[in-house]
């Protein structure tokens, strides 16, 4: 008698992937000046982010990556999310992603509220109509209340936070990318932040979360990545994973 095994299908596929970026090494705006007056090429070497990172996230599969800061975490976040291109391998996403990466991204501060509501919502995906219909949900959720008529650039990095998130978790997505952007806010607001993020991994959204926060990542994730200069030192349970980076 033979057992079917059920293979889950990837959402997100990182392959042997590797970035590099360009550090200056000009130390100040006075040494920068300098070398423009002699007319001395400012000096630079790579640095490199990430070293032959794998790693995939199932369908349904809520996944912590952690580090110490300039690790690479949030760096393997913006491959996933198409804000970066790998130098070498690949990065597969498979549905619609919605990016939480930097507050206000993505914002045009000259524009309201309410016309970045749309221009966001049109970047993920959605039609007009559909903004449409979810616009009043999506401004209960950020609690701006009359703010949402006005533009953006008097909007403090809270409110930018608040309204990015709730157009993000309003759309009808496949997988949602988290870097930190619920530290920004009151504790009422992380909550019920939490809360929504608890009910879309329930309905079944991938998620792949960057957090500092213990707490946090326990509640959402089962699977912890962690991440030491550019390299993966740990994948598997979240517990393992925070005992991890704590050592």
């Amino acid at each position: 008698m033979s057992t079917d095994t059920v293979i889950a299908t990837p959402r997100i596929v990182v392959d042997h992937v590797s970035k590099w970026f360009n550090k200056r090494t000009t130390r100040s705006m006075k040494d920068a000046l300098i070398n423009g007056v002699r007319r001395k090429p400012v000096r630079s070497r790579q640095f490199q982010a990430l070293n032959d990172v794998s790693f995939t996230i199932a369908e349904g599969e809520s996944v912590a990556v952690m580090g110490l800061n300039g690790s690479g975490k949030s760096t393997t976040l913006k491959l996933v999310s198409g804000v970066l291109e790998p130098d070498e391998g690949r990065v597969l996403t498979r549905g619609r992603v919605a990016g939480l990466i930097e507050v206000g991204a993505g914002f045009h501060p000259d524009l309201t509220g309410r016309e970045n509501v749309f221009l966001n919502a049109a970047i993920l995906g959605m039609s007009e109509k559909e903004t449409k219909e979810r616009f009043d949900e999506i401004v209960a959720f950020s609690e701006i209340g009359d703010f949402i008529e006005q533009e953006v650039k008097h909007y403090s990095s809270g409110m930018f936070m608040r309204l990015a998130f709730s157009v993000a978790i309003h759309v009808e997505l496949d997988v949602l990318l988290v870097d930190e952007v619920l530290a920004v806010g009151d504790a009422p607001f992380r909550a019920k932040c939490n809360a929504k993020l608890k009910e879309l991994s329930a309905r079944g959204v991938t998620m792949m979360v960057v957090s500092h926060s213990k707490g946090q990542v326990k509640e959402l994730c089962s699977r912890g990545i962690v991440i030491k200069k550019g390299n993966v030192v740990f994948d598997g349970p979240i517990d393992d994973a925070l005992k991890v980076l704590e050592g």
